[in-house]
């Protein structure tokens, strides 16, 4: 059987340069269509069971994050359900070495587990069908794929979650499975104040173009949905014009915009710090949601994550520095590491898919501690 590399399915992304043999197969990351953004890689390697290979990615060096490579470890799969990161993965020179030794004809690599179209509409189908769940299409992408939308609970308090702004960030739509299952269960407690409290509205992919299209930061159009916030079009972001227009239509309360870090080892909240209209109740109540979930979660922190904005210099096209200026509400993003967790490592599988609807669950926990105060 001869050696093949593939990308051409649901998030795929590699070209390939050249194949010499297994150990000298060297690839390449494809741009994000009509931008430069590049870092996600999803490909299958083929017709090496038994064999030590050695994977060459030969240009991280002009990539959207270069500090994200050292230290890094790619995932690996054989069955596509269970990922597990390769140890034998070294960065230098603008190069990422991946060295693995398949057991079975296929392995899939990529850069985190992937969360395909397929199980977002599995999801979008089963949670769907939990009491109290509704389901609707706010819009359509420029692919014409749909702006799928979650809603439930009875509560007054109006609860916003959404992720994958970002596409090739697979994580954060990992946590919105945990956070679904979460309040859906109807033997939680947590779930079920919730629920009584809030009104929720997730939004678990905000950008299906471009996680289709195996892209890292940008929809079909090139667009980086997290600087659209400020005036979005039909013609560059359809995706953020319908989901604004939905949250103008509801009000917000709360609001948490979920995202992967390709660089830094930790879990970490960024706020609205610098934007016009803020309030010493609002950065009193980002205080108190970061403090109560570094209590609850080990996998979470405050000491290490971005600068925030000088008083009036908050960038309004982003999400939650908009969001929180708009409604005035509380609004944060959330970061999830592509590396491992360095406050609780785990080296096999480093920052997971369970770790991720882990973390979300300890979320959903810590808004129930602070949604009264939500007035």
């Amino acid at each position: 059987m001869s050696i093949a590399i593939t990308s051409a399915f649901d998030s795929g992304n590699i070209e390939v340069e050249r194949i010499a043999g297994p150990g000298a197969i060297d690839l390449r990351i494809r741009k994000d269509a009509h931008s430069d953004f590049y870092q996600w890689f999803h490909f299958r390697l083929t017709g090496v069971r038994g064999q030590a290979c050695t994977l060459r990615i030969v240009n991280c060096k002009g990539s959207a994050y270069e500090g994200g490579w050292p230290g890094y470890k790619a995932v690996v799969s054989e069955d596509r359900q269970t990922w597990v990161r390769a140890a034998a993965t070294s960065y230098a020179d603008g190069i990422l070495t991946i060295k693995v030794t398949p057991r079975t004809d296929s392995l899939w690599v990529a850069y985190f587990a992937p969360y395909s179209m397929e199980r977002h509409h599995d999801l979008i189908a089963r949670i769907g069908q939990c009491d109290g769940v509704e389901t609707d299409v706010l819009g359509h992408t420029l692919d014409g794929r749909a702006m799928d939308r979650i809603r439930l609970g009875e509560g007054k308090r109006q609860v916003w979650l959404y992720a994958r702004q970002h596409p090739g960030e697979t994580m954060a739509e990992w946590w919105m499975e945990g956070a679904l299952e979460r309040l859906t269960d109807a033997s939680d407690p947590v779930a079920k104040r919730l629920r009584a409290a809030c009104r929720f509205h997730i939004v678990p992919n905000m950008n299906p173009d471009g996680s289709a299209r195996g892209h890292l930061r940008t929809n079909a159009a090139g667009a980086n949905l997290n600087r659209e916030w400020l005036e979005p079009t039909a013609e560059r972001s359809p995706e953020v014009l319908c989901v604004l227009g939905a949250m103008d239509a509801s009000g917000v309360d709360f609001a948490m915009d979920v995202h992967g870090d390709e660089s830094l080892p930790h879990n970490f909240i960024a706020g609205f710090e610098g934007i016009p209209a803020i309030t010493d109740r609002q950065l009193g109540l980002l205080t108190d949601y970061k403090a109560i979930l570094e209590r609850r979660s080990p996998d979470f922190q405050t000491r290490i994550g971005y600068p925030p904005s000088g008083a009036g210099r908050a960038n309004l096209t982003m999400s939650t520095n908009q969001v929180a200026n708009r409604f005035g509400c509380l609004a944060m993003t959330l970061e999830m590491p592509f590396k491992d967790c360095d406050d609780n490592p785990m080296p096999e599988v480093g920052w997971s898919p369970d770790r991720s609807k882990g973390l979300a669950h300890n979320c959903l926990a810590t808004l129930l501690e602070v949604v009264e105060r939500l007035r």
